[in-house]
């Protein structure tokens, strides 16, 4: 396992979970060394990030789990350098392909691609950005296996998730663990790039690290 932890203070323990090392790192400066946070390396993609988080789950005790990492923003909900606190975590290419469309795996009656968050936690937390001076909303923050990087594919997720703010790709996984052990979860996403066609030139990753970092001192206060 790869996470930071420094000295013992009292409080709810929360393991965050990201996906790659910056990431990490942008938390754990935020954090300033808390020892309430553990910041687990989960992997990208939503296997990984599984069972990352289940594995850690099973070998520590805490109050909350929180995925946390940068993503890209959908037209009209999160612009770029913004925070999105998910209010629900769907796995949006979880289904399957039919010449009538794309069937969810809730339709399909083979479970569930939709983990809820705890609203009030998520509530509490934009509102405490917000209160910041962090641009920050809630909405649907989207699981995929494969990026975005096309209009039409972005026009095809914004239409089978009415309000979608943001897309990633490890949430679904995490949630999926936590809702396992019977954890409280919340999704945050600090938006590096708009969802649509792939311009890594245009991506602003810096930015959303550094507007993770900030996010996370925050989480410092209402956590």
């Amino acid at each position: 396992m790869d996470f930071g932890r420094t000295k013992e203070e009292p409080g709810l323990r929360v393991l965050v979970v990201t996906s790659v090392a910056v990431e990490r790192d942008a938390v754990l400066r935020g954090l300033h060394d808390n020892s309430r946070f553990d910041v687990l390396i989960g992997g990208v993609g939503t296997a990984a990030a599984a069972a990352s988080t289940a594995r850690t789950l099973a070998t520590a005790e805490y109050g909350l789990v929180v995925c946390v990492g940068i993503g890209g923003g959908f037209a009209g909900k999160a612009d770029v350098g913004s925070l999105v606190v998910a209010s629900e975590i769907i796995a949006a290419d979880l289904g399957a392909e039919t010449q009538e469309g794309f069937s969810s795996l809730d339709e399909l009656g083979f479970g569930s691609a939709r983990v809820p968050v705890d609203s009030y936690l998520a509530a509490r937390v934009t509102e405490a950005f917000k209160a910041a001076g962090l641009p920050a909303n809630m909405g649907p923050v989207l699981t995929v296996s494969t990026v975005t990087g096309s209009a039409a594919t972005a026009a095809q997720l914004a239409a089978r998730v009415p309000g979608a703010a943001a897309e990633a790709m490890e949430g679904y996984g995490v949630a999926t663990a936590a809702q396992g052990h019977g954890m409280p979860v919340l999704e945050i996403r600090a938006i590096s790039n708009a969802v649509g066609p792939r311009n890594r030139a245009a991506w602003r990753i810096g930015e959303a690290l550094q507007v993770l970092e900030a996010a996370s001192s925050v989480l410092l206060e209402v956590l």
